[in-house]
């Protein structure tokens, strides 16, 4: 399954006012570690897709998102659902870390 990619602009609609749970990864081209985190959510997402909206935010490209929720350092890994944060996890993580945490959350 491919990853969602959001912006500042659909960011409301496609993850606040999502049908279900978003695991939303906020990272950049340039942070070797949030296009680690990236490659293993994408990997992981086919056994999540009936379940979440795995997705993806570049904060180069869409600098006002993030700061909303009070964040400056990238990987952040937020799992939303009802439109709030339900739980977020920041800096490099493997793909066991990110299924541990996925399972945690759903």
């Amino acid at each position: 399954m491919a990853l969602l990619t959001v912006t500042d602009v659909s960011f409301d609609t496609e993850v606040l006012h999502a049908s279900g749970p978003v695991a939303l990864l906020f990272w950049a081209e340039w942070a070797g570690a949030a296009k680690l985190v990236r490659a293993h959510l994408e990997t992981v997402s086919d056994e999540y897709a009936d379940r979440l909206t795995p997705a993806v935010l570049d904060i180069d490209q869409n600098p006002g998102t993030l700061p909303r929720y009070e964040e400056t350092a990238i990987p952040v890994l937020m799992f939303f659902r009802d439109g709030a944060v339900a739980g977020k996890r920041v800096g490099a993580q493997s793909e066991g870390q990110i299924r541990e945490f996925l399972d945690s959350l759903l």
